[in-house]
């Protein structure tokens, strides 16, 4: 083992100008760390106090554990699921600190209190980058956070959240504790970046979006008034795991894995320059994999609502979801990419997820990885996103197949004569004059979402009737009959029978 560490210091030293910077200014926990190993180290480096130096006292505290985390992840002491726990911990901590020094200058004689943070994103789900923006949503109680007799709760809930704020992110002499990115709150543009918590749950139950559920799967009370964080939490909970998804939502949802591959951003193609959260076969893709499931199924199974994404991938596997194998496979592979991922932001503690497009620079990060090369780092990594991009291109055309049936008319015709319509004429003219708003019924947009939703079912449940053609003009002057056909297809697909539709008449 100590073979390993001296590895890891040498490594270190050469390759990540950032913390060999470090381990010049704390030779002490250097000599601890190769003596007694990573946690010996760690548990020798105690939160600072919370005082008037609260700036500088933390930016030190932050750059001792950076060194020993990155030395623990270098020798193998710890491997990726531990350094990123340690990481988010750490920032759960800082939080803490910089929250109390903040209501400390304005309410020296009072608890903090009636303030929480609550942590989205790798932080929600103990997966924190090792350097990383921080997104969290910052809620207040105006009835129990102590404030000035004269200040105006919402001023005086922004002015502690933005010193908050400023203690982590403020670069320094010294460097930052943490970034904070606050656009993740509602209406960002507009609204302050600390909201009364009653504001924020009527939000979160009446106009939040999907990508906004999403991004709820992993949160957690993290700082501050954890009970306060708990109760919104607790609140919101249907909101985040709705026992059915109506089309608006899974169109939404398609939407978001649409965007994941978004080819014009730079970084898709394997090789140097590649992105190793953002490119085909990335981090961000196993990610969402994880998550799309737990948005379809976890509203009714509470087991598979687990934010860590390693652990998701685990419950869904467990739950029948996804199959085994692809689990595993997508467990290893999340490793190694966000091993990878924190190779090249310790080299200059910067939040990048690329890979350098200089052959030296690529040279550098495979070594303080321990390979030879950058050659032979992308020769590990190659098979890997490869093999992710797979599992996720698989995902999308699940996707792509149950969302709806063909609009080009000969493919249409080809999945309606498999349904039972031959021939597909009559069929293909009726679905034409739907999808065209012909009747009254299917004249607004929400209509026509509404229909594109429930049309395969409703298409294979009337080919199955006796005379297809028959049920089919039936249904239509059913339809037609109706003011509006959005509740309609909504209330049918939400029940457990649309699938078996059949027409009686």
């Amino acid at each position: 083992m100590t073979s390993q560490r001296q590895s890891a210091l040498a490594r270190l030293t050469a390759n990540a100008p950032f913390l060999a910077r470090l381990a010049e200014l704390h030779p002490d926990d250097v000599t601890r760390f190769l003596t007694d190993g990573t946690d010996a180290a760690l548990a020798a480096v105690t939160a600072p106090p919370v005082d008037d130096d609260i700036m500088a006292t933390l930016r030190h505290w932050r750059g001792r554990t950076a060194l020993l985390l990155a030395l623990g992840d270098l020798s193998g002491e710890h491997d990726v699921a531990t350094t990123t726990r340690l990481l988010s911990d750490f920032a759960d901590a800082a939080c803490d600190a910089a929250l109390a020094a903040a209501f400390a200058e304005r309410t020296p004689d009072e608890e903090p209190r009636g303030l929480a943070v609550i942590a989205l994103g790798k932080l929600g789900s103990h997966e924190l980058n090792y350097s990383s923006d921080i997104d969290p949503i910052l809620i207040f109680d105006p009835e129990t956070m102590p404030r000035r007799q004269r200040d105006d709760p919402t001023e005086a809930a922004v002015r502690i959240a933005r010193r908050m704020c400023e203690i982590l992110s403020a670069r320094t002499a010294n460097g930052h504790v943490l970034r904070v990115d606050l656009r993740l709150r509602p209406h960002p543009e507009v609204t302050p970046i600390v909201l009364p918590v009653d504001a924020a749950i009527s939000y979160y139950e009446s106009e939040a979006l999907a990508w906004e559920q999403a991004a709820f799967i992993r949160s957690r009370a993290s700082a501050g008034d954890r009970a306060l964080g708990g109760e919104f939490l607790a609140a919101i909970q249907p909101f985040i795991w709705r026992r059915s998804l109506d089309f608006r939502q899974l169109k939404e949802i398609g939407a978001m894995s649409d965007r994941i591959r978004d080819h014009f951003a730079q970084g898709q193609a394997f090789g140097p320059g590649y992105d190793l959260k953002r490119g085909r076969g990335g981090i961000r893709e196993i990610e969402f994999f994880a998550q799309v499931h737990q948005l379809i199924y976890g509203g009714r199974d509470p087991l598979l609502r687990v934010p860590a994404t390693v652990d998701a991938l685990a419950a869904l596997a467990q739950a029948g979801r996804i199959d085994a194998d692809v689990a595993a496979h997508l467990t290893g592979h999340y490793a190694v990419l966000r091993r990878i991922e924190h190779r090249l932001q310790m080299i200059e503690d910067q939040q990048t997820h690329g890979l350098p497009v200089q052959p030296a620079a690529l040279d550098a990060v495979a070594r303080l990885d321990g390979h030879q090369d950058g050659a032979a780092l992308l020769a590990m990594l190659e098979p890997v996103t490869a093999d992710v991009a797979a599992c996720y291109d698989r995902l999308v055309h699940e996707r792509a197949a149950t969302s709806g049936l063909p609009r080009e008319a000969g493919e249409l015709a080809g999945a309606l004569m498999a349904a039972g319509f031959e021939p597909p004429d009559a069929a293909l003219r009726t679905i034409a004059e739907w999808r065209g708003g012909k009747l009254r019924a299917l004249r607004s947009p929400a209509a026509l979402d509404a229909l594109e939703t429930v049309l395969p079912g409703l298409v294979g449940a009337l080919g199955a009737a006796p005379d297809p053609d028959v049920a089919l003009t039936r249904f239509d002057k059913l339809v037609s009959g109706l003011p509006s056909a959005i509740n309609f297809f909504i209330c049918s697909r939400r029940s457990p029978n649309w699938r078996r539709w059949r027409c009686a008449c």
